[in-house]
């Protein structure tokens, strides 16, 4: 519970939807105004219809229940908003940043409505209340809040800056893998690797599921990060002998997903794991983990380019096991393993300070708003 007074977002905004105009895709004329809806930009058109410090909070297809994509963010200057989000203009007493901040995962849940496609309506946004401290007390918060995000966007940065680096070696001792203008050995995958493809056991039978082993689903490869993230479901000891499995360092790869750009995401298993239908497992055998790892991570357009668009969203076992990728010398390969191994370590590292950053911004988050 909040130590500070609540109030309603009618009472300390003005709420200015009434201006907002849409505007169909075939009817923009581009320009340099970004133009906004529900989760961001949009596009860039020729004028404007605002200019002023804002809050958008989306009112129908918006990140409603996440935990990690807000509903709310903030414009600032001359732009287009379309009737997707509610405009808040915050009234005297009240900062702009500070109010951002308390709507971004703002629990909706008891307001939406719309069972395909759920929408916050006015009514229900008026209904929405936050804490008010004084003014000053509102810029200290979110001072400290944006000082915690600039760091949690710069370990970031660091992470991605460490990947194009690999990637850089990657081309330099192997160059390009698609043109392979070095002239490598090339051969299917399935005759260098093992693929298998998972399984899900029968949830009919509850003893199927428990606490035994880790269950991936597609979820748990988040590309870029080169490991899996830890499972949120388990299967049991009995279950886990009707289900495919592989061990530490193999690769897994999501192979059906509801979107293409999904298909070919990667991660090496740093444990015994089990997995479902919607990922394949690359067991590299007789090639080092961290160079499979990288030739998919760095083919992954070539990979969807291969998709049979009748089967939109599959790449199937068979198709994975035919596909056809460079395969240098196991000594070349250990050789770039070993600058890879190096750059993981300094990415361990900040990963350990992005993860601290990240609960200590959760923390304040619920301190102040929760």
């Amino acid at each position: 519970m909040s130590k500070w007074q609540m109030v309603y977002i009618e009472d300390v905004c003005e709420i200015l939807d009434n201006f907002r105009i849409p505007i169909t895709s075939s009817e923009r004329t581009k320009g340099i105004y970004p133009y906004y809806g529900a989760n961001g930009v949009q596009d860039y058109v020729d004028s404007y219809i605002f200019d002023d410090e804002l809050v958008l909070v989306a009112e129908d297809g918006g990140n409603f229940g996440s935990k990690k994509r807000p509903i709310a963010y903030r414009v600032s200057g001359k732009c287009w908003i379309n009737n997707h989000a509610h405009v808040l203009k915050p009234k005297n007493g009240l900062n702009v940043e500070y109010l951002c901040y308390s709507l971004m995962f703002y629990n909706v849940a008891n307001l939406i409505n719309g069972a395909t496609r759920q929408k916050l309506n006015q009514s229900a946004l008026k209904k929405m209340q936050i804490p008010l401290p004084p003014l000053e007390e509102q810029k200290k918060i979110a001072e400290e809040l944006d000082n915690i995000t600039d760091l949690i966007a710069k370990r970031k940065s660091q992470q991605t800056k460490l990947d194009l680096l690999v990637k850089a070696k990657f081309v330099e001792m192997f160059g390009d893998p698609i043109n392979n203008p070095m002239g490598w050995e090339k051969a299917e995958l399935s005759k260098r690797c093992e693929i298998v493809t998972g399984n899900t056991p029968s949830r009919l039978n509850i003893q199927n599921y428990g606490s035994y082993i880790e269950w991936i689903k597609s979820d748990n490869i988040n590309t870029p990060n080169t490991y899996l993230s830890k499972a949120t479901e388990y299967l049991s000891e009995y279950g886990f002998k009707k289900c495919r499995y592989v061990n530490k360092d193999s690769i897994l790869m999501t192979c059906i997903a509801g979107s293409i750009s999904c298909i070919g995401n990667i991660a090496i298993t740093d444990r015994r794991v089990a997995f479902n239908q919607q990922i394949n497992a690359i067991v590299p055998n007789k090639n080092n983990k961290f160079y499979i790892y990288w030739l998919m991570y760095l083919t992954k357009r070539y990979i969807q380019s291969t998709i049979n668009m009748s089967l939109k969203g599959i790449l199937s076992k068979g198709q994975l096991s035919r596909l056809e990728f460079i395969f240098p010398p196991l000594l070349l390969q250990n050789k770039f393993a070993d600058y890879v191994t190096k750059v993981e370590k300094q990415k361990e590292i900040i990963q350990k300070a992005l993860l601290k950053l990240e609960i200590l911004y959760n923390a304040r988050m619920q301190e102040y708003f929760e």
